[in-house]
């Protein structure tokens, strides 16, 4: 797995790469109430928002980690907001995507820098 300073994951797939948020940042998030999902087909930019998040603490968009095409979006959040908070690094994963420019990934962190950016 990858992590970007903004609290998210990725994880690749074949040749697709998953997307969610880290169990620090939906701890921080609080109760999760509501969530957002792109549409499945749309492309993005790094740093473009692509999921809104609500919670009892906060309102939080999530940006997009790399360049690429979102091809699935998990549903069952839409329907289930609080999976966020009970499974966030494995059933609660946001979206798909099928990525541009794979050379993006190599700037992410992996999990030993990123426990020490959060520590």
């Amino acid at each position: 797995m990858k992590f970007t300073e903004e609290h998210e994951w990725l994880r690749v797939e074949g040749d697709e790469v998953v997307v969610g948020i880290t169990i620090h940042a939906a701890e921080q998030l609080g109760d999760v109430v509501f969530v957002e999902l792109p549409d499945e087909g749309t492309v993005v930019s790094k740093d473009d928002e692509v999921v809104v998040i609500e919670s009892v603490k906060a309102a939080s968009d999530i940006l997009a980690p790399v360049d690429g095409e979102i091809t699935e979006v998990n549903t069952p959040l839409t329907d289930n907001p609080s999976m966020v908070n009970d499974d966030p690094q494995g059933e609660a994963w946001f979206f798909k995507m099928k990525l541009s420019d794979p050379s993006q990934m190599d700037d992410l962190m992996d999990e030993a820098a990123y426990q020490k950016f959060i520590a």
